[in-house]
Parts: C-alpha cells; sequence; structure tokens
C-alpha cells in the first residue's frame, strides 16, 4: 500500500500508472476486437487455410509473422494467403492491429 501511495504522490509515479492503464486498455481493446475480424465460414476441421485481408500491401514484416502460424502461399494486392493454420490461433492473428479481416480460403484460391 506504501508503495501505491508513494506512486500516487508523484508526478513520474502517476505518469507511468497513467501509461500502464492505457496500455492495459489497449490490450483489453484488440482481445475484444478480434474475434469480430473473423468471419465465420471455416471448417470445422483443426487446421484451416486463411486469407488475411490488411488494409496495405503487406511487407516482409508481415508476411514474416504470418509464417509463425502457417504457411504463407501467396499475396494479391492487400491481402495473404495463409494454409495450415491451427484454427484456435485465427483469434491471435486478428489481435494484430493491422489486420482488418480473415476470411476462409476459397478452395482453389
Amino acid at each position: 500500500m506504501k508503495l501505491a501511495r508513494a506512486a500516487l504522490s508523484s508526478r513520474r509515479g502517476r505518469i507511468l500508472l497513467g501509461l500502464l492503464a492505457a496500455w492495459l486498455a489497449w490490450q483489453a481493446w484488440l482481445v475484444l476486437h478480434a474475434p469480430s475480424k473473423v468471419a465465420g465460414g471455416f471448417p470445422e476441421r483443426q487446421r484451416v487455410n486463411a486469407l488475411i485481408t490488411l488494409p496495405f500491401v503487406p511487407e516482409r514484416f508481415h508476411i514474416l509473422i504470418f509464417q509463425r502460424f502457417g504457411r504463407v502461399s501467396g499475396t494479391d494486392g492487400n491481402s495473404v494467403e495463409v494454409r495450415n493454420i491451427d484454427k484456435n490461433q485465427l483469434n491471435a492473428i486478428a489481435r494484430y492491429y493491422w489486420v482488418s479481416r480473415i476470411e476462409p480460403l476459397q478452395p482453389g484460391g
């Protein structure tokens, strides 16, 4: 309790607590908003193929991030095709603020 009182009584402490609160709010928003980015219609199986849409043309950095989740098979404009993703990881991908939408990859796509 003394530590909290000391933090609130100093300017640096209030700034740090404010930054911590802002960071926690940002993380909460990402967690709550992620499911709305994932479209329905994914098959019932555990490994799925997805088309991940960004608001801009993906760069190497984004491709490398998506490779952590599955096999990147190509790009088309602002979209990245990622195959063999664990279905449980779709929300983790959607948590990235620069992901606009995640949809099932159509067969032949």
